[in-house]
């Protein structure tokens, strides 16, 4: 598969799957949980309450590992293993064009001073699970 069939392999899992595991360091073992995941040209971006202790994980160690796309067929689905590095954002901006509703669970609204946007930028992306190809690795 060339580097440009992939990343379109790649920006269709991100687009059909919003649900993966992120995974931050804590006393220098993984700490996982599941977060919801928007996608702009490989850069991640993920919801989260600004009192939640992956924020201060990510201030320590801003390496993590995500998992995404292991959805429709169990098996059978491709996936993601996204490598990267990760910061916190507080800006109005990114709150505004990534709110929705359904964060009113756990947040006042856009301007709710504890919702917080992680942001992921990715230094490895592997396709794995590819109709039993070998994982392949996009180029960043």
């Amino acid at each position: 598969m060339s580097q440009s069939q992939l990343k379109e392999k790649v920006l269709n899992i991100l687009s059909d799957s919003k649900t993966g595991v992120l995974s931050s360091v804590e006393n220098n073992k993984p700490h996982s949980r599941y977060m919801t995941f928007f996608n702009d040209d490989l850069t991640l971006y993920t919801p989260s309450s600004s009192e939640t202790e992956k924020i201060d994980e990510i201030e320590k160690n801003p390496n993590v590992h995500i998992l995404i796309g292991y959805e429709n067929e169990g098996l059978g689905d491709s996936y993601l293993e996204i490598s990267g590095t990760s910061k916190v954002s507080d800006s109005q901006e990114l709150k505004d064009k990534l709110w929705n509703e359904s964060f009113e669970h756990w947040f006042e609204g856009p301007n709710d001073p504890n919702y917080i946007i992680l942001q992921i930028k990715p230094e490895s992306i592997r396709l794995m699970n590819n109709n039993g190809e070998p994982p392949q690795e996009l180029s960043l």
